[in-house]
């Protein structure tokens, strides 16, 4: 991987759980203007998207579990973290309606996502599904449109 899109040690500021994820996964933080190089990697990538912890204390649920995930399926993803910031910038993309989130890409891709928290054997029967499935187009975060004048009626 290029030089510029790792960080080479977490900020002291992570909580001790997000450093784990980090260092055991390995997972490499990442920042919204490396984010789509290294996203655009061959290969299916594992995105977390954290909050903050002490408002969504599953964020730290997450962050032991995501590791786990690597374990139970070596070699079949990379990941990468995104800190709040960086998740909130570009969460907007993929359409999850909960936090935390894990967002599967393959070749920068979308090809699914698992919001909130699950029981481990649904994550694990769900993070398979999506390394088997084709990308697809990310679902939309839900803004209505409506068209103007008689025609706009209805689409039916």
């Amino acid at each position: 991987m290029p030089a510029d899109i790792t960080a080479s040690a977490p900020p002291r500021t992570l909580h001790p759980l997000i450093e784990r994820l980090v260092a055991v996964a390995p997972a490499t933080l990442l920042e919204p203007p490396a984010f789509d190089a290294w996203a655009g990697e061959p290969g299916a990538a594992l995105l977390v998207f954290t909050e903050d912890p002490v408002v969504y204390r599953e964020t730290l649920d997450l962050a032991v579990i995501v590791p786990e995930l690597a374990k139970a399926m070596p070699g079949r993803f990379r990941t990468g973290v995104l800190l709040p910031a960086a998740a909130r910038a570009l969460a907007a993309r993929y359409g999850f309606r909960r936090w935390p989130a894990l967002v599967l890409l393959k070749d920068g891709q979308y090809v699914g996502a698992i919001d909130g928290l699950r029981e481990w054997q649904v994550y694990l029967d769900e993070l398979a599904a999506l390394l088997e499935a084709q990308p697809t187009r990310p679902p939309s975060i839900g803004i209505a449109v409506a068209a103007e004048g008689a025609a706009g009626r209805g689409c039916h």
